[in-house]
């Protein structure tokens, strides 16, 4: 199979580009699949960039941009618009708890930057505790809450922000000592509370995190952890950020998968499935008390495209196509992708299976040390999981790349199905045996 390369000559350079790096070219999509410019078909097992849940080409999505772009195609954003407004009353009915005072921005990176803005004139603190190997945003603010180092290094050089990290409650090659899954998820979110309490806690905004890992890994917390923070957070004024630009909107086959943990956060950032990625947009929900300080003090930033009318409209039509059984299939076929992905623990070199929905992660170890083949935050070298994904897109799946790059991801539209899991699952099978 032959694959379409963005040319030197095109003018357009991508964004999280190695040079060298051969770029597939796509140009047609539909549903959970996608064409590149020589005709190849692929299984799109990463939504782009775990982003078009509803699938490619939802012509519900196409016909209400179309309209709104004929009726009023834009309206600023410190103005008021009908369809603005639906969207915001429509996203307060499916977020959890009294979450409903919506914010909008244009990407996940500027709304976590928002949330963490409104979170500290609330609060008066200043610091923001964030997990290691998190992600959420690329932008100066947005990186530097990152725990990935390959990108807020990468930022840190020229700015940053008050940002401290700590640990996340991992259950696979953990960094606490707890015999069981619960004896970790306490270890960690007393690990959270010595952090707060040694940065100080009049001193601390917010805590922010992702309620499934997201491209660090699809981690999923240990029972109990996520109520424990909760307690945590009210005890010392901290407000409970929860970054949902890639676990809201049905990935984890709840609308939001905060709604999994059964916990209620402060603030909740959400982008990518609000649209379908159809337009760009995004956006902070907010409980009343923070809704109604914003209000009374009033807000002396925005941006240009926040709100955009024709993103207002496609949110509204993304909303009805994921209430039209989308949610749910996402719950169910997304236990299935597990149940499927976990058989390839007889494979030696698969270290560990994990996520919830459709958002799932193979890591692969080297079975003799129980660690990654290569670490590609620490060493340089040949990375057999950058070839085990090339195998898969010889085969005509497309998965996503782990932060670290030592695990594939698995988020696909929510519209797949069991036939589309298997076809994707036996192509990994196959491309594991081809590498290993």
């Amino acid at each position: 199979m032959s694959h379409g390369k963005v040319r030197p000559e095109s003018g357009a350079i991508p964004h999280w580009y190695t040079a060298g790096d051969d770029v597939v070219t796509l140009t047609e999509g539909d549903g959970a699949r996608v064409y590149d410019d020589e005709g190849n078909e692929y299984l799109d097992f990463v939504a782009q960039l775990y982003c078009v849940n509803a699938g490619h080409s939802e012509q519900r999505i196409v016909d209400a941009i179309t309209e709104q772009a004929q009726r009023i195609p834009y309206v600023a954003s410190a103005s008021g618009n009908d369809t603005r407004a639906e969207l915001a009353a429509r996203i307060g009915d499916v977020t959890p708890g009294d979450l409903s005072e919506v914010f909008f921005s244009v990407s996940g990176s500027e709304a976590n930057e928002m949330a963490v803005q409104f979170a500290r004139e609330y609060t008066g603190g200043r610091k923001v505790l964030t997990r290691w190997q998190s992600y959420h945003g690329a932008t100066y603010g947005a990186a530097s809450l990152t725990g990935d180092p390959a990108t807020r290094n990468a930022m840190e050089r020229y700015g940053g922000t008050a940002s401290t990290k700590f640990l996340p409650p991992l259950t696979y090659r953990s960094p606490f000592d707890g015999d069981t899954p619960e004896e970790i998820g306490r270890q960690a979110a007393d690990h959270l509370e010595f952090v707060i309490r040694n940065e100080g806690p009049d001193d601390v905004a917010a805590v922010m995190m992702e309620p499934v890992g997201g491209s660090s890994g699809a981690y999923t917390a240990p029972p109990g952890y996520f109520e424990r923070v909760r307690e945590i957070c009210d005890e010392y004024d901290v407000l409970l950020v929860a970054d949902e630009v890639i676990t809201g909107f049905g990935r984890c086959g709840d609308w939001f998968g905060v709604g999994t943990e059964d916990v209620v956060p402060d603030l909740l950032t959400f982008a990518k499935g609000v649209t379908s990625a159809y337009v760009p947009l995004a956006g902070v929900v907010a409980r009343p008390p923070l809704g109604d300080f914003l209000r009374e003090e009033g807000i002396e930033v925005g941006q240009t495209f926040a709100g955009h009318p024709l993103a207002c409209a496609a949110g509204v039509a993304a909303l009805d196509v994921y209430a039209d059984g989308l949610v749910e299939n996402a719950r169910e076929v997304g236990a299935y992708l597990g149940e499927q992905l976990a058989e390839l623990e007889a494979h030696d070199v698969v270290g560990d299976v994990r996520g919830r929905g459709l958002l799932r992660s193979v890591e692969f170890t080297d079975p003799e040390t129980g660690e990654p083949f290569l670490h590609p935050w620490a060493e340089d070298g040949d990375n057999p999981v950058d070839e085990v994904k090339e195998r898969m897109k010889e085969r005509g799946v497309l998965v996503g790349s782990g932060r670290p790059n030592v695990q594939l991801l698995f988020s696909p539209p929510l519209c797949v199905d069991r036939a589309d899991v298997d076809a994707a699952v036996s192509a990994l099978d196959e491309s594991i045996a081809d590498v290993f």
